[in-house]
């Protein structure tokens, strides 16, 4: 593997003083601001402070992405309540609610982030009312009486609660964590996983024996317990005063600010993860659906699915790791070019058994599930230690992965009623996965795993363009060091 380029160390603290020396009547209008200007930064990349900021920004990413992966439990039981099932519309729109709860947190990223950049000193603020929404609309959604009151409170105000919540914890992350952010993003993006395995365990057996509108209020309270004593550590490393300096005069100028735009292999990357997205959230979706017509227990279906999700930790974890040593191409190419296999493989051929469908679970998780983590790779080289820039370009990542969110489920839903209304044969038993169901999910597993060939194609070609320009790069430097001998 080709070793990830050397990232230069952020800007010093003499750096930020010199560069706030024309800028004194702006600054001067917070003198509390100005007296945190002599405190010493923490350390970076370790130590108490980067360490209880990674582990309190865990627990708000386990719970804000958590609830919405675990919809499809409130789905069930919105579905199986009169109240619900007997408006109108109710099978279509219900479903709505999951896809929105995420979905905007997803495209809410090139709104949130610039704002955030601008007015680095309202990112605390917005946590805790991002906080206050999340646990205040699931408390809300407790009474709701009617399916447009839950797709407003459980599914749009939770997911801007959400936004506000989540988005900072990225960039506070790129001020702590400079030498190992892939890895600390890693283990950020691994909440998300977590939470997909915890909540759909939890949900189930809260709500049987309390009922949905208990188990709503009893989850909120239990969500605002978490997340209020734990905002504290979610804090800045730079004092606001250099964060807002560094932002009036950054280093390469304001040409250099946008220079991301011209930049091909960004517009690649963001190819690949669109593409990526139209294929990642249908596994998790149908799974459990998949395993029914299989005849499997609804306990051993959940296995399925937390297998999935407790495989995406480890992918995370070991994408983000990786992408701070490797070229990212190579590690993304590798990745989907295995969820691509196992889609066809494991899922489409092997998984007509329990054993199959668990073997699916977890290398698609792995391969798949990682994906996220290496962002950080992509971009760095681009922000360098511009955490304005950092958030601007994880802002539209998060977008085309929301458009990808948003599309695949119309479009796996089309596929999946088509054939479930052609099919004729579900009762026979399956020689291959395609032909679980009566052959219904073939065409959804043949969406999925050409999506993620047609994503790892495009990775190669970006792998490709990324080799050209270092070895253009390379011939520059050797032209250059031999016209100064």
């Amino acid at each position: 593997m080709e070793p990830a380029s050397h990232i230069p160390p952020p800007p010093s603290t003499s750096t930020f003083i010199e560069l706030g020396l024309d800028h004194k009547s702006e600054l001067s209008s917070n003198n509390s601001e100005d007296a945190h200007n002599n405190v010493p930064l923490r350390p970076v990349d370790g130590g108490l402070g980067a360490w209880s900021f990674l582990a309190a920004a865990f627990v708000v990413e386990t719970i804000v992405w958590g609830i919405p992966n675990a919809y499809g439990i409130f789905l069930d039981s919105y579905l199986q309540d009169p109240r619900y099932v007997s408006q109108q519309s109710a099978t279509s729109l219900l479903p709505l609610i999951g896809t929105l709860s995420s979905g905007i947190i997803y495209c809410s990223g090139p709104v949130v982030n610039p704002i955030a950049a601008r007015y680095p000193h309202h990112r605390r603020k917005s946590m805790w009312l991002g906080a206050a929404l999340c646990c205040g609309t699931l408390f809300g959604a407790s009474y709701a009486t009617q399916i447009y009151q839950l797709i407003l409170l459980q599914g749009v105000l939770y997911a801007i609660g959400g936004s506000l919540l989540y988005l900072p914890c990225i960039s506070y992350l790129s001020e702590w964590f400079i030498a190992r952010r892939g890895m600390a993003n890693g283990i950020l993006f691994a909440g998300t996983a977590t939470g997909g395995v915890l909540f759909p365990l939890l949900l189930p057996p809260l709500i049987a024996t309390r009922g949905l509108s208990q188990a709503l209020r009893i989850l909120s309270i239990v969500v605002g317990g978490f997340l209020f004593p734990l905002l504290p550590f979610v804090r800045a490393r730079l004092p606001l005063t250099r964060v807002r300096v560094y932002k009036l005069a950054p280093r390469h100028g304001a040409s250099g600010a946008r220079d991301w735009v011209r930049n091909e292999n960004f517009w690649i990357l963001l190819t690949v993860n669109t593409v990526q997205g139209f294929a990642y959230f249908v596994p998790i979706i149908y799974l459990p659906t998949f395993a029914n017509d299989l005849h499997i227990s609804p306990s051993n279906a959940a296995v399925t699915l937390a297998m999935l999700n407790g495989a995406s930790v480890v992918g995370r974890v070991s994408m983000g790791y990786l992408s701070d040593k490797f070229n990212p191409w190579i590690l993304a190419l590798t990745a989907l070019s295995t969820a691509s296999v196992a889609t066809f493989i494991l899922w489409g051929v092997l998984s007509r058994s329990f054993a199959g469908l668990l073997a699916f679970s977890i290398v698609y998780g792995s391969a798949a599930g990682g994906w996220t983590s290496l962002w950080t790779g992509f971009v760095r080289p681009l922000a360098k230690e511009d955490p304005a820039k950092l958030t601007t370009l994880y802002g539209f990542l998060l977008l085309s992965r929301g458009i990808g969110n948003i599309v695949s489920t119309p479009i796996s839903t089309r596929l999946y009623a088509q054939l479930h209304a052609a099919s004729g044969t579900a009762g026979s038993t399956p020689s291959t996965g395609f032909d679980v169901g009566g052959g219904r999910f073939k065409s959804m597993i043949i969406y999925v795993g050409t999506c993620f060939a047609g994503a790892a194609g495009v990775a190669a070609l970006g792998w490709a363009m990324d080799a050209g320009k270092r070895g253009r790069r390379g011939q520059q430097d050797s032209v250059s060091a031999r016209e100064a001998d």
